[in-house]
């Protein structure tokens, strides 16, 4: 046609022509022919397979007819997996029988972004708080409290040192009561000799904040770290008295005619929290070397040695252990501890740092939401005559203080238990960090004792609970351990508002009829409503005791 000669003279020829494209790829040249033939009316046909007698499997190459019966199982599994594909034009929801996370039922556990949560929340506090200050005052924050921390800080650290310090005679002693053979052995005078050094002890350091008149804040800090030191002292003292004795005994089996054949006692530890005679059904009668009297010595030495292996009584008594000891977050004196392989200094670091922010935290409730309230209060009743009116504000400075004290619960749980704990353990490698168990969920206040505070706990396990339990049976045993927790808490709060007045004492003992009520068939089934009344509880007994310690401390004032 003469549309289609081109005019050598004219450069348009007015005919419009489709634009050159690029050659496309065989392979997508062949898909899309395929999809062009495979759609009618714009509908996707169904796929009909072109291979049906074998000669080629559409993608890969042709399966001959005597192919291998895997070979052919193969082949047809990936035709039929193309083929899903193909179908499946739209998404799938797959419904199972399941829980959702926050279900009783639930085994989901991972609920750590609530916990980043809740330190966000505090930050928009602390700011939202410190930018209110600076609109009413010009400064950020208060300084009622701030000022405290600084009040004969050298003093504080002096007496800090020298109460470390004189902890150490213990280790001096041990070795006079380990090498003496008549009256000054652990079994004979040794036990009480320790005994009235650590009365005397912890009488001199806990009157020593009175006499320099220190604040509050420092004698907190420093009666907290007295009773650490007492405890570890007695938990070396008495471990290692008793390693003394069972070296002692497998000394003296060298001449088995006048050794005691008693069975070896396994000391309280983790494995066994209560201790026990080992081979007690054993009989020795005879002085000969037997299988008994083998059997003995083995038990005898197994107890002087650690449960890793690598250290023995009295290889331990040294300034380096006794010292490592005292930096390790426990207060159970062992041979030897498990290690980790190196310091995370990452993580140490963020733990000081951590520590610091929950301080600080702490100041900022304290200053903003917890001593307005219970300033004004003790204003407010002391002008008040009217028993209804008194109630009243009692009430309503308790409902008050319930939310920050709950916090401010929280932030010393975390501060203690967790980051100032967990510095030291990576401090010393200290590879068990287990400080305290899910006591969220506690159910009674027996339960939340033993999780709570996991190495205290331990402590009075194994040094009162256990060592008092075969002599006196497991009520008494029971009784004893509350009352001389008991009056460790009374003594911190005595201490801080310099009036013994014995809340602190009968609250810690009101949970003995607490427990027994809580222990009951019908309160027991009911998990949920037992966790919601501690909760209550323990906000609002601390609330009620602040409440009325303050008072005291007004007062004292």
């Amino acid at each position: 046609m003469s549309s289609t000669n081109v005019q050598p003279n004219d450069s348009h020829d007015n005919i419009l022509r489709p634009r050159p494209r690029k050659p496309q790829h065989a392979q997508v040249t062949e898909l899309v022919r395929e999809h062009s033939t495979g759609s009618v009316h714009g509908h996707l046909e169904p796929h009909v397979d072109e291979t049906a007698s074998g000669a080629t499997s559409g993608r890969s190459s042709p399966i001959p007819e005597n192919a291998p019966a895997s070979t052919k199982a193969l082949s047809s599994a990936r035709k039929q997996v193309r083929a899903e594909q193909r179908r499946r034009l739209f998404p799938t929801i797959e419904y199972a029988s399941r829980v959702s996370h926050f279900d009783p039922e639930s085994d989901y556990r991972d609920f750590h972004g609530f916990f980043n949560l809740f330190w966000i929340g505090l930050a928009i506090m602390g700011i939202t708080t410190m930018l209110r200050n600076y609109k009413d005052t010009g400064y950020p924050l208060r300084i009622q409290i701030w000022t405290l921390f600084t009040v004969k800080l050298w003093h504080l650290a002096i007496a800090d040192f020298l109460m470390v310090g004189t902890t150490a005679v213990i280790l001096p002693l041990h070795k006079v009561f380990r090498s003496s053979r008549g009256a000054l052995t652990w079994k004979k005078g040794g036990t009480a000799i320790q005994s009235i050094y650590q009365v005397l002890w912890l009488a001199f350091w806990v009157a020593v904040p009175f006499i320099l008149n220190w604040t509050w804040t420092s004698q907190v800090f420093f009666l907290l770290h007295t009773m650490v030191l007492l405890m570890k002292m007695h938990s070396y003292a008495f471990y290692n008295g008793h390693l003394s004795q069972t070296e002692e005994r497998l000394r003296a089996l060298d001449e088995p005619h006048s050794a005691s054949k008693a069975p070896a006692y396994n000391y309280p530890s983790v494995e066994k929290p209560m201790g026990e005679l080992v081979h007690e059904d054993m009989k020795i009668d005879s002085d000969s070397e037997d299988e008994g009297l083998s059997q003995l010595r083995e038990d005898l030495a197994r107890e002087l040695t650690s449960p890793i292996g690598n250290v023995t009584y009295p290889r331990n008594l040294s300034w380096s252990n006794y010292f490592d000891y005292l930096l390790c977050p426990t207060l159970c004196y062992e041979l030897e501890y498990p290690r980790s392989a190196s310091i995370n200094w990452t993580s140490l670091i963020a733990k000081i740092i951590a520590t610091f922010g929950c301080i600080f935290l702490l100041t900022i409730i304290s200053e903003e939401f917890i001593l307005p309230v219970l300033q004004d209060s003790t204003v407010r009743l002391d002008k008040s005559s009217a028993v209804l009116e008194t109630l009243l504000i009692l009430a309503e400075t308790i409902s008050w203080l319930l939310f920050p004290f709950m916090l401010t619960f929280l932030l010393v749980f975390l501060v203690i238990f967790e980051y100032v704990l967990g510095a030291f353990a990576e401090i010393t490698r200290f590879a068990d960090r287990h400080f305290y168990s899910d006591w969220w969920n506690s159910t009674d206040w027996m339960e939340f004792s033993r999780e709570w505070n996991v190495p205290v706990y331990s402590f009075l396990r194994r040094h009162v609970y256990a060592t008092s339990k075969p002599s006196i049976g497991r009520n008494m045993a029971t009784l004893i351990t509350f009352l001389i927790s008991a009056v460790g808490h009374e003594i911190v709060m005595a201490c801080i508002t310099k009036k013994l007045r014995g809340y602190g004492f009968i609250c810690q003992m009101l949970q003995l009829p607490i427990v027994m009520l809580q222990r009951t068939r019908w309160v027991r089934s009911h998990k949920t409503a037992n966790n919601v009344l501690f909760w209550a509880s323990m906000i609002m007994g601390l609330s009620l005791v602040s409440r009325f310690r303050f008072h005291q401390l007004t007062i004292s004032v």
